[in-house]
C-alpha cells in the first residue's frame, strides 16, 4: 500500500489508521506548497488535487475519513472496526458526528482566517463557526465521561477520525474548557501508533524551508 500526504493535513488521520493497524505501507509526500498535488500523475489518482490518497493494489480511495474506515474493513483482525453490528453503527455514527459536526466549523475557520484570499475572507463568519464548534464539542465532551475511547473499550476508527480533530481544535484554543476532550487528546496521543501532532509536522514543514502558508493547521496569531 502507498498512502500520499503532506504535513499537519488531514494525511496525518489516514497515517494513524495504518500505523494503529502495524500495516506495511509507503508513505510518498506529496508537497502542497510545491503544487506537486496539480500534477497530472496526482490528479490522475484524486482528481481533487487533495491529500491523502490510499493506494491499495489497483484499488485507488481518497477522503481520510474514508481510508481509515476503508482500512478497518480491509483488516478486520485489527479491531478498528467492532464486529457487532450496533457497536458498529456507534463507530459509523460518531465517524459522522467528527466530519459533519466538528470537522466543517474548524474547516469555516481556517479559510476565513488564512486559507482564501484575504478579499474573499468572512472574518464575521469565525465567530459563529466557532460557537458550531464549541456546541458540538460539548456534545463529545460528555460522551466521553468516564470513557477512555469513543466506543467500546478499544480505539477504533471513530477514534483515528476524532483525535485528530482535537489536536485541530487545541491548536485554536477550542478545547481549552472540554476537560474530558483534553484528557482524551493526550491519552491518544501518548499512544505509540500515534502520528506526529499538528504542531510538529507543521513545524517540520517550516524546517524543511516551506513557510506552511495555505495549510489547514492553525489559526494566525
Amino acid at each position: 500500500m502507498k498512502l500520499y500526504g503532506f504535513g499537519p493535513t488531514r494525511s496525518l488521520r489516514a497515517l494513524w489508521g495504518l500505523r494503529e493497524l502495524g500495516a506495511d505501507f509507503e508513505y510518498v509526500s506529496v508537497n502542497l506548497l510545491a503544487q506537486e498535488n496539480l500534477r497530472p500523475d496526482f490528479l490522475a489518482l484524486n482528481p481533487a488535487g487533495k491529500v491523502p490518497v490510499l493506494v491499495d493494489g489497483d484499488f485507488v480511495l481518497t477522503e481520510s475519513a474514508a481510508i481509515v474506515l476503508y482500512l478497518a474493513e480491509r483488516f478486520p483482525d485489527s479491531g478498528l472496526l467492532p464486529a457487532g453490528l450496533e457497536e458498529r453503527a456507534q463507530v459509523y455514527r460518531w465517524v459522522m458526528f467528527a466530519m459533519t459536526e466538528l470537522e466543517q466549523p474548524l474547516w469555516r475557520i481556517a479559510k476565513n482566517s488564512f486559507l482564501l484570499p484575504e478579499d474573499r475572507r468572512l472574518p464575521q463568519d469565525i465567530p459563529l463557526a466557532s460557537e458550531d464548534f464549541l456546541a458540538m464539542a460539548r456534545v463529545l465532551d460528555r460522551h466521553m465521561e468516564g470513557r477512555t475511547f469513543i466506543v467500546g473499550d478499544r480505539i477504533s476508527a471513530a477514534d483515528c477520525v476524532t483525535a485528530y480533530l482535537m489536536d485541530w481544535a487545541n491548536e485554536l484554543h477550542l478545547a481549552d474548557g472540554f476537560p474530558n476532550l483534553r484528557a482524551y487528546l493526550d491519552r491518544m496521543y501518548a499512544r505509540a501508533a500515534a502520528p506526529q501532532r499538528i504542531a510538529e509536522a507543521f513545524a517540520s514543514v517550516q524546517a524543511a524551508g516551506g513557510t506552511g502558508a495555505g495549510l489547514p493547521v492553525r489559526q494566525p496569531a
